[in-house]
């Protein structure tokens, strides 16, 4: 039929007296209570046979939308090679959808021209019951089939038409939004906190899109054209357009309780599935300690009864639907069953023909069509819109980033001033008033006690957490006024929950660029002290590593991210306790990597509880409560001053004070020996010498007394500076 299709529209288009002259065939064949005349039928079908040109003329409004579009695929429908940039320069989803606009008014078109078409079938069962059947025309019967065989073929051509557009418009809006969702998905738990429903975004963009891909739009364009067939049906004879009325009126208040009462439940249910989905997640992610534990039972208890409560609410809301929609169907059949009793007693009172009832039915029952089909999609319908609503808010809210002007990568200092924190989603502020300065080449340690604030400072200082009040500067300055992605490229961050990203250990390391210069990669591995680890894998830096790294130890994912903190040399690095995973070796990698980085001209913030890390670096921060005191240089924290004892920090516990002088040499042996065969953090009694009791002999041993009793670790007592 379609190889026959541009024939037939070149025969319709062609010289005047053709079309005259096929007018004239035609004439006889059409009913005297057609609107249109022969010439204006002839047109309106050719119309209809160029529809397809018309999506094709539509194309380069798509084209314009992009300055450089992609070469549309082999095959593909040009609509479908709509690229809009990925961040939109407009808040909503309206100013998404403007690319599409002249695709949208041939929807519309489409969709007129369709239900006029609609009309075939009432009008040639009433030209068959008044026309052919008293005339006993076969001529007459060939003629009206054909034209009704021409017009069915136009209506599935423009339906077939309608349903690509609306899908390819659907596919235009997510490929114009997805990357930007995306990136807003990645910000909203820094935005919102634990409360943040990351994927609902993503969630929300899929649902638009199924909705346009699916046949409720189609039900919902058909629903402006119901009045068309009340005033056809009207025209018919009063009696059956007030009962056809009465009975629109009816269906359409079922279309709109049924949306009214699927909303509440639609809402809750996609909460629900949320939070199901939540708690799905936390227990893949924490296999190994529901399996050690043996907390799968209850656990599966736990998403039994969310997940109950998610299918309590889904089934409400199909229930309704359902329910409506069978009252709709019930309803209108016995409407059209109406329709057929009160045409034929027409046709007794001999007010109307047999064909007016069988085409007032007809009628009846395409004008409900739509009816039905929005109470069947009622539920799809209030999903999507509650999902547009959604959307829209949230793109309002963030609005797109906008790639602020160019600096000077920063080569002298990092400054904090004043910084003040409160945690997304939170109310009160965990950090206070903090503030200092570091030259380019140093490093500071960041000590305190488990909740001091110190992983709060970290994540403000490499721009995830945005200071309520103060400012974290670059070579002076502000974070604000790099893009995130110029950033980053002078930041490197490894936090304390270490986690990678499936794929190569490659491109972990890379950040996942897609030109990432191998050197660049090696270089890295090298400053971290982990290449000689990676070559030893028998893929090397093409080790697939899986999800969240599970392929590697803790101690390996750590030593990788370390070096992906490395890569490119930015010249921030803060480490949030970089070594909490590692051993002998690792450990000296780092320190290594820390020296490296000072040699270059860039700056290390470190945040520790095990003091070993901190021998590389210059300055000592201590966090208590949220606050900071100011920096100190290491030696003055780590080794004796002035003849008094060191002040030594561990993991936040008072401070130890050793009064090591005046220890004989076997003391000090047994003292070392005691603490050579502690564990890394235990009770350590230290002792010392009683000044009281020593005597001038020094062949004379000086008695022992208990200085100190202390849970520190055992690194702490065993160092250089001890």
């Amino acid at each position: 039929m379609s190889d026959a299709m541009p024939w037939l529209a070149g025969l319709l288009a062609g010289p005047a007296e053709w079309r005259d002259g096929l007018a004239v065939t035609i004439a006889p064949l059409l009913p005297a209570s057609w609107p249109l005349s022969p010439n204006a039928s002839i047109n309106l079908l050719l119309a209809l046979l160029k529809a397809r040109g018309l999506q094709r003329a539509e194309t380069p409004a798509f084209q314009r939308a992009s300055a450089n579009p992609p070469a549309p695929a082999q095959g593909s429908t040009p609509l479908a090679t709509h690229a809009p940039s990925a961040t939109a320069s407009a808040p909503d989803l309206r100013a998404a959808l403007k690319p599409c606009r002249s695709a949208l008014i041939g929807v519309g078109l489409f969709s007129g021209l369709i239900n006029l078409l609609m009309l075939t079938g009432a009008i040639f069962m009433m030209e068959i019951y008044d026309r052919v059947l008293p005339s006993r025309s076969i001529p007459t019967l060939v003629g009206l089939a054909i034209i009704a065989a021409v017009l069915y073929s136009a209506q599935g051509v423009l339906e077939f038409i309608r349903g690509r557009i609306l899908s390819r418009v659907g596919t235009a809006l997510d490929e114009a939004l997805s990357s930007r969702i995306f990136q807003m998905s990645l910000r909203l738990p820094l935005m919102q906190g634990p409360k943040a429903e990351g994927h609902q975004p993503l969630r929300d963009l899929d649902s638009i899109r199924s909705f346009l891909a699916s046949s409720g739009p189609g039900a919902l364009l058909d629903l402006p054209w119901l009045p068309l067939y009340l005033v056809v049906i009207f025209a018919f004879h009063p009696i059956l357009g007030v009962t056809a009325l009465v009975g629109a009126l009816l269906l359409v208040s079922l279309t709109l309780l049924t949306e009214w009462r699927t909303r509440t439940p639609t809402k809750e249910a996609t909460a629900l599935g949320n939070k199901r989905a939540a708690l799905a997640d936390a227990g893949r992610r924490n296999a190994e300690v529901v399996a050690a534990m043996g907390m799968g039972p209850r656990l599966a208890a736990e998403w039994q009864g969310a997940n109950g409560a998610y299918l309590a609410r889904q089934q409400t809301a199909s229930d309704v639907a359902g329910g409506f929609g069978s009252i709709s169907r019930t309803l209108r059949f016995m409407l059209q069953s109406a329709m057929l009793g009160i045409g034929a007693w027409l046709v007794i009172q001999g007010q109307a023909t047999a064909g007016i009832i069988i085409a007032g039915s007809i009628l009846f029952g395409r004008a409900m069509a739509p009816v039905d089909g929005c109470i069947a999609n009622a539920k799809n319908f209030v999903n999507a819109r509650q999902s547009w609503g959604r959307l829209s808010r949230l793109l309002q809210a963030v609005p797109a980033d906008v790639a602020p002007m160019a600096l000077p990568p920063p080569v002298e200092r990092l400054t904090v001033a004043n910084v003040t924190l409160i945690p997304p989603g939170g109310q009160t502020a965990l950090v206070h008033d903090v503030s200092f300065t570091m030259a380019a080449g140093s490093a500071v340690g960041v000590i305190g006690p488990s909740g001091s604030g110190k992983s709060c400072l970290t994540r403000a200082l490499v721009g995830a957490w945005q200071p309520v009040r103060g400012k974290v500067q670059l070579d002076g300055a502000s974070l604000e006024q790099w893009s995130p992605e110029a950033l980053g490229r002078h930041i490197g961050y490894l936090p304390q929950d270490v986690d990678l990203f499936a794929g190569t250990i490659a491109h972990n390391i890379a950040r996942f660029e897609a030109d990432a210069a191998p050197e660049a990669i090696i270089a890295a591995a090298k400053a971290a002290g982990v290449h000689d680890l990676i070559v030893s894998f028998p893929k090397g830096y093409d080790t697939e590593i899986g999800e969240h790294g599970a392929a590697l130890s803790a101690g390996q994912r750590q030593r990788i991210a370390l070096a992906r903190a490395l890569y490119r040399d930015p010249f921030l690095v803060v480490l949030d306790e970089p070594n909490s995973n590692l051993d002998t070796d690792g450990e000296q990698a780092l320190q290594g990597a820390i020296e490296s980085v000072k040699a270059r001209g860039g700056i290390v913030v470190v945040v520790a509880h095990r003091p070993d890390v901190l021998a590389a670096v210059d300055q000592i921060i201590r966090m208590k409560d949220g606050r900071a005191r100011p920096p100190v240089a290491r030696a003055d924290t780590l080794t004796p001053r002035e003849g008094k004892p060191a002040e030594l920090q561990a993991d936040g516990a008072p401070r130890l004070r050793p009064a090591g002088a005046g220890l004989s040499p076997e003391s000090m042996a047994k003292l070392q020996k005691a603490l050579a065969n502690a564990t890394a953090s235990q009770t350590i009694i230290t002792v010392a010498a009683d000044p009281a009791e020593n005597r001038p002999d020094a062949a004379q041993k000086p008695k022992l007394r208990i200085a100190a009793v202390e849970s520190v670790p055992r690194s702490v007592l065993t160092g250089p500076e001890s």
